[in-house]
Order: structure tokens, then C-alpha cells, then sequence
């Protein structure tokens, strides 16, 4: 049975039984499923024919995950695009994929991607709570895609957010690398989804599609609704980004309202031991580390149980051992030799059903004599916010093509919420008006996704400079805190 067959079985197994909470609603497998069905005919109407591969500007909401397991089950393709970003920002990425049809969510049809749609000859689909309708016909001259299959996105480590394809042969190991290949019963309590459909959040949603599960979905993350859904379900276990363990603690949430949870994953950046600890302390839950990236389509390293029995306390700051199907080796980042045991290097991983080749990443890390990895940093200056990556040269490049800005620099700075934010400083083009802060953030806004914008932007005679006329870092980040200070 293929992947495909399996997932369908799975998605249509909850009949009348609840599938999905959303909104503090539970709604029925049956209602999943048909508004599953709608789309399909929308998407036909819409002259996208059974297989075509569509695009899906995803939201977090019910009928963005009814659209993505009724393709998926059906066969299609589908290529994710960010809707957080701007109309503009869209309209191009539509354009640059030319799927047969377009989903999105009614608000998202705007002037701008209704005209690349019609422009294109791409079919559209506007979702709704009371049903799809049909915004767009398309020509249907498409081809239909090999198989089912998830473009995922990147958050922009090396550039503008990427796409991962993952296939069906991916989309089994990476619901595997979620569950362990355990199936769920109505008994069990509900997954918790609230991580960004766009990206890697959306292997939870497959894989509780996939067992069986029931699935709390929450449109994006709030200290009151994930305690809720925590408190109200009774929900054991549950991956986090570092920044809600620090939201956590600042909202001073009550330790009974989290009794059900046997421990906490953290994932998608490094989580600061004194936050740790602190978390810890006060709730009495232990937090796990965890590794994975979306260029893996889910997990690299991960605690099983065995592992936290045996060496749990020893190797507490490790992101666990590779999972049964992965190599994991630390090299030297110019060499590409092999570091010995203990010794920080790169990250690189082998996994055969992506490839039979080594993906290196760039995570610096180490491995001990047990196998147990560790990770220390990023070797490409990344800013982490709030578990989105960031790369600063990205946001420089997009400053750089305003014809105010002569030369910028960006730089991550600290912040309490999550972890770091980019701030810049650019150098005015002479003879041109000097742009304001606002103008900037806007601009870096339509070009890239919300995460990459600034939280300021400070304009300068002269950047701060070394000798060598490199940009002195620290410097810039001073800068901030000037800013900070005078408000």
C-alpha cells in the first residue's frame, strides 16, 4: 500500500468521530472530510484536473487542513506560499510556480494575486468557513505531478524562504520520525498543532492525519489558548519553540494548568540553559532538546525513552542520538574532514530516503563516544526570532535596492520575548532624501516575509567600521541600544 493510500485511510477513518478542534469547536471527521470533497470540486471547476499540483496560501486555520489532506489523499501536489507577507510578495510567488490552481484563504484573493492568478491562466479557490468557491479559471494546461507531495518552506537561513519538496517515500519516514509508527485510538489525547503550516509545522498535521489522532489546531501561538488546550485535554507531551518556554514563564501561568505534561520538546533554535532551569524549577517539567530542520522533513536526533532512563541526567544539554534511519558526522567547515570524537564542527547528515548523499547543514555541533550530539550555534550568523531564521544578508539585500540606502548592516539583538530580532543601520545615498526608519521597515516588509522586518532601522553618516572596512558588529548593535534608550 502506498504512502498515499495509507494517509487517505487514515484521513477518512474518523467518520462521525471528532477530527479537529479549532476555535473551541470540535468538528467531525465526516465535516473534515467534506469540506475536503468541496475543494476538490472547486479545484475542478476551477479547471485543475484530479492530479494537478496547486498552490496553497496556507493559514493556520480548519479549512487550510481539510485542503491540504483532501489533496494529499487525493493524489495532488501541493507547493506551500506564506501568507504572511505582502500581496505583492504573493502575486510573485504565484507567478514563479504556476501551479494549476491557487487556494487561498478568502481575505488573501487581494487586487494583486487575483491579477497574477488571471494573468497566469491559473485556476483560484477562495476558502471560507461555509465552503470554497471558485475566484479564478484556469486553462488546465498544467501537468499533472508525478505524485502526491508537500513543497514545504523554509525560514530564510540562507536567503528568501526555500522550498523542500518531500515526497510520499519522504512523507512516510517523516510521520514515522513524529509517531515512532505508533497509531492512535479514540482514547488517546489530541495533538497539539499550532506551528506554521507553511513550513515544518505541517509533518504534525500529516502525521496525526496519518494515525488517526485527534488535532487541537490553533491558529497561532497565544500563551491563553496553548494553556487551554494543555489544561483542557490533558495533553502529555508537546514540541515548543524556545521563545513560548520564556512566554511561559513571563505570564506567570499557574503549575496545575500544565500537570498533564509528562515533558516539553524544544526545537527549531538554541534555548537558553538559565530559561531551562527556570522553567523547571517552577513546573516541575523536564524539557527535552530535540534536532531537526526542514531540509530533513522532520527529525534528525531525538530522546527516546531508554535514552533518558540511562543517560538523561549525564547528557541533559544534547539533542539525543541520530533516529534509526539517519548518519550524522561533524566535519571541519573548510576541509570537510572529519572532526574527532568530541571536537565542534559542522553538521552534516545522510538520510536515504532524501538522499544518497551528505546534506550538510550549518549547525556547528559535536558528537561523544555514545553517539549523543550536541549542538553549539550556527556557523552562518543567523538571527533566530521566535524559531524563524533568519539570514542578515537577506534583509541587507532587500535594503540595498531602496534608492535611499547607500549601505546597510543588520545585525540579531536581544530580545526577552523571542530570543533575537533584526535591527539595522543603513548610510543615506547621497543626494537623495534621507528614507525614515517607517519607509524602510515597510519596504523590507513588501519584499520578504514579516519575520525578516526590523524591529528599527537607524539611519547614519557612516556605518562603524574596522580598519580592513568591515562593518564592526558590535558596534551596530550599540546602535540599538541608543535607540532603546531614547525611545
Amino acid at each position: 500500500m502506498s504512502f498515499t493510500e495509507t494517509f487517505a485511510a487514515g484521513f477518512t477513518s474518523y467518520g462521525d468521530r471528532p477530527c479537529i478542534e479549532f476555535e473551541g469547536r470540535w468538528h467531525t471527521g465526516d465535516e473534515v472530510t467534506g469540506y475536503a470533497a468541496a475543494v476538490d470540486a472547486a479545484l475542478r471547476e476551477a479547471g485543475a484536473d484530479a492530479h494537478a499540483p496547486i498552490g496553497l496560501v496556507v493559514r493556520n486555520r480548519l479549512p487550510h487542513a481539510a485542503a491540504i489532506a483532501g489533496s494529499l489523499a487525493g493524489g495532488r501536489w501541493v507547493s506551500m506560499i506564506y501568507s504572511f507577507q505582502s500581496p505583492e510578495a504573493i502575486a510573485r510567488d504565484i507567478e514563479q510556480l504556476r501551479p494549476a490552481a491557487v487556494v487561498a484563504d478568502a481575505e488573501d484573493w487581494t487586487e494583486p494575486v487575483t491579477a497574477a492568478a488571471t494573468r497566469c491562466g491559473i485556476g483560484g479557490v477562495a476558502l471560507a468557513p461555509q465552503g470554497p468557491r471558485v475566484v479564478t479559471v484556469g486553462s488546465g494546461a498544467t501537468a499533472a505531478a508525478p505524485s502526491a507531495g508537500l513543497s514545504i518552506l523554509t525560514s530564510g537561513t540562507t536567503g528568501p524562504p526555500k522550498r523542500q519538496s518531500i515526497s510520499e517515500a519522504v512523507l512516510e519516514r517523516t510521520v514515522f520520525s513524529v509517531t515512532g509508527g505508533l497509531f492512535a485510538s479514540p482514547q488517546d489525547p489530541p495533538e497539539l498543532s499550532y506551528w506554521p503550516f507553511g513550513g515544518i509545522g505541517v509533518c504534525q498535521l500529516i502525521a496525526g492525519f496519518a494515525t488517526g489522532k485527534r488535532i487541537v489546531l490553533l491558529e497561532r501561538f497565544s500563551v491563553e489558548d496553548w494553556v487551554r488546550a494543555v489544561r483542557t485535554h490533558r495533553i502529555p507531551r508537546a514540541g515548543v519553540q524556545p521563545a513560548v518556554v520564556r512566554m511561559l514563564l513571563d505570564a506567570d501561568v499557574e503549575p496545575g494548568d500544565l500537570s498533564s505534561l509528562q515533558f516539553l520538546i524544544s526545537a527549531s533554535g538554541p534555548l537558553d540553559p538559565t530559561t531551562r532551569d527556570e522553567f523547571e524549577q517552577r513546573f516541575g517539567i523536564p524539557i527535552r532538546l530535540a534536532y531537526g530542520a526542514t531540509e530533513f522533513a522532520g527529525s534528525v536526533c531525538a530522546w527516546t525513552p531508554d535514552m533518558v532512563e540511562q543517560f538523561g541526567a549525564a547528557k541533559r544539554d544534547s539533542v539525543g542520538r541520530p533516529l534509526p534511519d539517519t548518519q550524522v558526522r561533524i566535519v571541519d567547515p573548510d576541509t570537510g574532514a572529519q572532526m574527532p570524537t568530541g571536537q565542534r564542527g559542522v553538521l552534516e547528515a545522510r538520510i536515504a530516503v532524501l538522499s544518497p548523499d551528505w546534506i550538510r547543514t550549518t549547525d556547528i555541533a559535536s558528537m561523544d563516544a555514545d553517539g549523543f550530539v550536541t549542538l553549539h550555534g550556527r556557523a552562518d550568523g543567523a538571527i533566530i526570532r521566535g524559531g524563524f531564521k533568519i539570514l542578515p544578508e537577506t534583509v541587507r539585500q532587500a535594503l540595498l535596492t531602496h534608492p535611499g540606502v547607500r549601505d546597510a548592516c543588520v545585525v540579531g539583538v536581544p530580545d526577552d520575548r523571542l530570543g533575537q530580532v533584526p535591527f539595522a543601520a543603513v548610510e543615506p545615498t547621497r543626494g537623495q532624501p534621507v528614507p525614515h526608519s517607517e519607509d524602510l521597515r515597510q519596504w523590507v516588509r513588501a519584499a520578504l516575509p514579516v519575520h525578516h522586518v526590523p524591529v528599527a532601522v537607524v539611519t547614519v553618516d557612516e556605518l562603524p567600521r574596522t580598519p580592513s572596512l568591515k562593518v564592526r558588529l558590535p558596534d551596530v548593535a550599540a546602535l540599538y541600544e541608543a535607540v532603546r534608550v531614547n525611545g
